[in-house]
């Protein structure tokens, strides 16, 4: 058994099932990523392994215990949420010892505590200040600290740095990570943003309407997803689909434009049964060329480092990932080109990925 066992864990309001069937295993030290759209039940699942709520059908483990109906006090978890949550009667050094205090610990082993998690949040020169004097990352690094401070079996991170502005978020994001390699406890991190969960997860688990999509390594399902809701949902910009048909056994054609193939893709298709398909490209999969895909620049997405180039094609407007800077004019006749191998195949009625 994992550090965290979700069993076939469903959730419902009155008639409106929120949570259809979870399962999920957690391995001890793993950093857990559940991310997805809003409405998706990752906050629901989260407050079910805390024990703020409990499922309507299913079971939780945490170690060797069934806590599925036990209280949050006996679950042994911490949480951090997305307001920091903190005292502001109370000084820093109060915050991170509150929850010490409340379980009798003694002062000397409290305090020790204190300036363990002080020292390694860096925050040694706050530890007399009260929250209205600390700054948003300030505040949420004392809201860390009371929770590593408890030294738990199980870390609960809710959207925490959805308040952050986006140079902190960053700062922030990598201090998680940092602390979660030093702990080494099993952490369980809800998020919409899919550039925090692929940073900070050992495993993600992508939800959409109370499912889980896909459970995997951000490489899996970064370059393996499970359906066109997992592409499209992970990758910025947004993977490029285009509803194409079978021509034959094993080609594939969209708007009079035959698509590239692998070997492997052929043989895929030989053995899939249905008409309709859907062929995806990533961004970054296809670049500016001589000859290829003709079509017209219409639009340029300057970021920096990088450009975002969309391109009107007879396969439908495109979007390409630029290294630096576009040097073709909007409404220039431009061409298309891309390597097989990096393209996506997915049954057009189900929405499945074609392995």
């Amino acid at each position: 058994m994992g550090a965290l066992s979700i069993r076939q864990v469903r959730k419902a309001y009155h008639s409106v099932e929120i949570l259809k069937g979870i399962d999920l295993e957690v391995d001890a030290g793993e950093f857990l990523i559940l991310v997805g759209p809003s409405g998706c039940g990752k906050s629901t699942l989260l407050a079910m392994i805390a024990g703020l709520d409990h499922p309507t059908l299913g079971s939780i483990h945490i170690g060797d215990h069934d806590v599925t109906h036990a209280l949050p006090k006996d679950r042994d978890i911490a949480m951090v949420f997305q307001s920091y949550a903190l005292y502001p009667n109370m000084t820093v050094a109060e915050n991170i010892g509150f929850a010490l205090e409340m379980r009798k610990v003694p002062k000397a082993e409290r305090e020790a505590a204190i300036a363990r998690v002080a020292k390694m949040l860096q925050i040694e020169h706050l530890l007399e200040r009260k929250p209205a004097a600390l700054s948003g990352g300030q505040r949420q690094r004392v809201a860390m600290g009371r929770a590593l401070a408890r030294n738990p079996k199980l870390f609960l991170f809710d959207e925490p740095l959805s308040n952050l502005d986006a140079k902190l978020r960053v700062e922030m994001r990598a201090e998680i990570k940092l602390l979660h390699q030093r702990t080494r406890t099993t952490t369980v991190y809800v998020t919409h943003d899919q550039v925090e969960a692929m940073t900070l997860g050992d495993r993600i688990a992508v939800m959409k309407d109370g499912q889980v999509q896909q459970f995997g390594t951000p490489d899996d399902i970064y370059s393996r997803p499970a359906n066109r809701f997992v592409a499209e949902f992970i990758g910025s910009p947004a993977m490029n689909f285009i509803e194409c048909s079978r021509e034959g056994i094993d080609q594939l054609q969209a708007h009079g434009v035959r698509l590239s193939l692998t070997p492997a893709h052929r043989q895929s298709l030989q053995s899939f049964s249905g008409h309709a398909l859907v062929y995806g490209l990533r961004p970054e999969a296809l670049r500016f060329a001589d000859q290829g895909l003709p079509g017209e620049l219409w639009m340029v997405e300057p970021t920096g480092p990088e450009t975002y180039a969309l391109v009107d094609t007879p396969l439908g407007r495109l979007t390409v990932r630029v290294p630096g800077q576009v040097h073709q004019r909007i409404g220039e006749r431009v061409h298309l080109d891309w390597s097989a191998e990096q393209c996506h195949l997915f049954d057009g009625m189900t929405q499945q990925r074609i392995a």
